[in-house]
Order: structure tokens, then sequence, then C-alpha cells
């Protein structure tokens, strides 16, 4: 068990109740759970969840930062290609789960500047104590467009226009999968001696087996942990359902098929986050720590065309924002006015170093009716890796 830094009283009490529903739903499930069910439910279940409970999160004072937080170089430079999209589309903005808001503020600012909002920026968001921050956010600080933004509690039946998701794949409930001796195994959770623990079960027929069955062969050789995401298969055929023209954008840390399930990846990508800290043990803490898993960017690619969609480009963070102009945004500020220069440098550092967010974190585009090569791929582009 890793061992992290103790909670609050406060935290540990709702985490204890964060426990005693997952204990709950164990015992009503007959002793055991998949683990796709736990991490939902550890995620979001109503009012308890690390998403829907009131919880800080985002940031240096949560525990983890994502890109809008690094720096609005990010939503700026997504700016350039949410511009074209909607030249090409028509329609307004979508955004899935907006975090803190920041991305959704800078996006808007630069758009505002660029001459090309929406009439709608859409953020579909689970949390309501998220909404109400991203919603004090954009009226503290950009109260004249805080008007176009609405919040939705579902997917709209129709969209046209471009949907964004930064982070939001990797929060998805994955299954666990355990190959050994030739068998496959799903890894779910019991709750033993006064803890959770970890228990697998023979796998022999079924839809998940038959998602075992077809990974490349190399992830069933010796003892070969990893996951599959059929809830980010069915988000994004009801994206397709929904898209009548435009494009989404989803931006993520992840891999192609083949990187995804490399042999030496045995123990999977499953990674935790609490306070700064990353580790790898989703069973402490419930309802504290944030649970994901790295995104299979061919299987989304293969799912989003099944469902009719066109994948428009695929490509690391760093090609996908030089190919957006971030350094023409970067050169606007001058670098003899240090106290501004030397932190946006700094923060453009993070967001393109391959130390960084660079590399790990790929973004790839999907769509409809888009007929002209998008901006942000037109070099660098690696869809023939997925």
């Amino acid at each position: 068990m890793t061992s992290l830094p103790a909670p609050s009283p406060s935290a540990a009490e709702h985490s204890a109740r964060v426990a005693a529903h997952l204990r709950a739903e164990i015992a009503a499930q007959g002793g055991w759970i998949p683990f796709s069910r736990f991490m939902e439910l550890a995620l979001y279940a109503p009012g308890l969840g690390y998403y829907s409970a009131g919880l800080h999160k985002f940031g240096t004072d949560g525990d983890f930062v994502t890109a809008p937080e690094i720096s609005p170089l990010f939503g700026r430079t997504l700016a350039r290609q949410a511009a074209q999209v909607l030249e090409l589309s028509g329609g307004d903005i979508l955004e899935i789960g907006a975090g803190s808001g920041r991305l959704a503020l800078d996006l808007l600012r630069e758009l505002e500047t660029l001459g090309r909002l929406p009439p709608h920026y859409l953020i579909l968001e689970v949390s309501a104590d998220l909404r109400q921050r991203q919603r004090q956010l954009l009226e503290q600080q950009a109260p004249q467009l805080a008007e176009r933004v609405s919040w939705l509690d579902a997917l709209p039946d129709a969209f046209r226009g471009l949907i964004v998701a930064n982070e939001a794949l990797d929060a998805m409930p994955a299954d666990l999968l355990v190959w050994r001796d030739g068998e496959v195994f799903e890894r779910g959770v019991a709750w033993e001696n006064e803890t959770f623990q970890w228990q697998e079960r023979r796998l022999s027929t079924g839809a998940l087996f038959e998602r075992a069955a077809q990974l490349p062969p190399a992830s069933r050789s010796g003892e070969y942990l990893s996951e599959v995401a059929p809830a980010v298969a069915g988000f994004i055929a009801s994206l397709a359902e929904r898209l009548e023209a435009g494009a989404m954008l989803l931006i993520d840390y992840g891999f192609g098929a083949s990187e995804y399930y490399h042999p030496q990846r045995n123990q999977g990508t499953l990674m935790c986050h609490y306070r700064h800290l990353a580790h790898d043990d989703p069973l402490q803490l419930p309802g504290l720590q944030d649970i994901t898993a790295h995104v299979n960017f061919s299987a989304v690619a293969h799912s989003a065309i099944d469902a009719g969609l066109a994948l428009l480009g695929y490509t690391t963070q760093t090609h996908f924002l030089l190919n957006c102009g971030l350094t023409d945004l970067l050169a606007q500020t001058s670098p003899e006015d240090t106290a501004t220069y030397l932190p946006l440098a700094a923060q453009a550092q993070k967001l393109l170093s391959p130390a960084e967010m660079g590399e790990l974190f790929k973004v790839i585009a999907l769509g409809k009716g888009i007929d002209q090569p998008l901006l942000g791929f037109r070099g660098g582009d690696k869809s023939r890796m997925l």
C-alpha cells in the first residue's frame, strides 16, 4: 500500500462515507464488483464521488494541475483551432468537463480577440460545485462573455460546431484485465478483513472476454495487467450520434494500441493523484483522490469511425500547439519585459517539453462535414500510429 499524507478530519469523514457506499454496493452485488464500477462510484457517486463532491481538485492547492492551469497560452492557442472549426461548420462550442473553468475563460477571451465568438459556449459538467466555481470565474474575469455560457446536465440531442474534452477520457471508468497462463481474468474489488481488496474472476464468455481476445498477442504472454474502457467507446458513439457537422478535439495522455499494450507495459496504466502525488493504488482514500487510466487512442479512433466520424488528425500536444501558433502568441510579449516574459516562457516549456506534457499528451480530432485539413495537424500528424 502506498503511503499518502493523512487527510484532514473532515476529509477523512467524507472518505469514510464514500467507503461505506462502496461496501454497500459490493454487498448488494454478492461480495464483488468490477473495478470499473468501483472507479465509477469513487469518482461520480452523487454527492460523494471525487468529481461530485465539493473538494478542491485543480491547481497548486488541489491534487493535480492541468494544461489550462499551467498557462493561458494553452487555451489561447487552442482558440486558433476552434476559430477554424467554427468557420467551417458554424455552431457553438461544447466543453466536456470544464474543470476549474480556465479553459473556457481563455478560449472565449481569445476568440473574442479573433472576432470569432460562438453564439453559445456549452459546458457538460457533472459536479454542481465545479459548475459554481466555473460560473464565478467567468463572471468575475469576463462578465461580458459569461452570458454566452450555459451548463448542461446531459448531451444535447443535436450539436453543430466544436466539442472539446481536455483530460476527460482518462477519468472514465475502465475495466482491469489480467492475462495469465493462457487465460484471462477480470480484476475487481471485494471487502475483506476490513479493507478493500483486489479479487480476480476468470473470464470465458461475454463482451469483456471477446474484447480481451482481440488485444495484441504480446499482452497474453506471461502475466500481463492492463485496461479496456468500454465507457470511452460508448461516449464517442454518443457524441457521434449528436454531431451534425463540426469536429471534436480530445486531449489527453495516452498511446496508440501497439504502445498501450507494449510487452514492457505489463502493469497497465492505472494512476491516482492525491495532493500532487502520483501512485497506483486506487483502493486508498476513496472519494479523495483522482483515478485515471491512459487513453487508448486507437480504440478511440476505431470507435469514432464505426460511429460514422472521420479521423481528422492525431498528434502530440507539442506538434498541435506549435501548429496552432503558440510561439507566435509568446512572441507578442517582449523578452525585455522579463517579469512577464520569463514566466510565460517557462509555462510554454511545460506545455511543449517531451519531459513534461508535450509528448505524453496527444490530441485527436474527429468530425463530420469538415473538408479542409485542420490547423493543428498540418505538421507532425501521427494518424498512421493508430
